[in-house]
């Protein structure tokens, strides 16, 4: 479903030139669902901005699906972000005056589809995130974890085939941040349209849910497990771990370095 291969991105020029990526080499199948940690700085946000169409690489290649690109502006992609990538950030990111249903279905009018087939489109994807009795409702009138549930709507109505998400619980407490972990494995495992979901996160306990888990570090991605990432010994210290070294949230605004 989603290829990386050989990508590289620097940041500056001359002496202060920095390397974020080195060769970024990653594969992830239909209906997988796969973590990706690192250090703070290491590059997981340049990535993901890359692979979402928001950031031009320097050298490499991204395939998804029959559309291959990576080197390319934004304003060269535009098909990528509409049709076969949706985000999902720390912050919801929703209209305020907005109901949970126009501001799914907002996006998609925004990508050429008719009213009349946006908002049934929205319908649809509320439904399968669980708040098909809230398309109704105003963000304020909704918790932080239906929030969210809107955001992920939003994001996968269309069919998006991958879903980038961008420490996506940082906001919520940790039944909500479940719910939408258990959300995302439904989504994953949906028998009609499963989708595939590359998860940047600090917590080792979300990590976990994966079907996997890479590291980026030194600009490069390797196969990991959770305490050999972070040097632990066992869960309790891994969860002390993720508490402490909490990242800043990068904008994906396709440019400046990350972090």
């Amino acid at each position: 479903m989603l290829s990386v291969n050989g990508l590289t991105k620097a940041f500056g020029s001359g002496s202060n030139k920095l390397q974020v990526l080195k060769g970024v080499d990653m594969n992830i199948k239909q209906g997988e669902m796969v973590a990706l940690m690192g250090p703070s700085g290491s590059g997981k946000s340049t990535l993901l901005n890359i692979i979402g169409g928001l950031l031009a690489g320097d050298e490499g290649s991204i395939t998804l699906g029959k559309r291959t690109y990576g080197l390319k502006g934004p304003s060269s992609v535009v098909d990528v972000r509409r049709e076969l990538v949706g985000w999902i950030f720390q912050d919801f990111h929703l209209l305020d005056n907005l109901t949970a249903v126009d501001n799914v279905a907002m996006a998609l009018e925004l990508s050429g589809m008719s009213s009349a087939e946006a908002v049934q489109a929205a319908e649809t994807a509320l439904d399968k995130v669980g708040l098909g009795d809230r398309m109704h409702f105003i963000p304020d009138q909704l918790s932080g974890g239906q929030q969210q549930r809107v955001a992920i709507a939003r994001a996968i109505a269309g069919n998006r085939p991958v879903l980038l998400a961008d420490e996506p619980t940082g906001n919520l407490d940790i039944a909500s941040g479940k719910e939408v972990m258990a959300l995302f494995k439904e989504l994953c495992h949906d028998a009609e349209h499963p989708i595939s979901i590359l998860m940047v996160t600090h917590d080792p306990d979300l990590a976990s849910n994966a079907d996997r888990m890479l590291l980026l570090n030194d600009g490069r991605t390797e196969a990991s497990d959770i305490r050999s990432a972070w040097g632990l010994d066992d869960e309790e210290d891994a969860v002390s771990a993720s508490d402490d070294d909490a990242e800043p949230v990068v904008e994906a605004t396709g440019g400046g370095e990350e972090e």
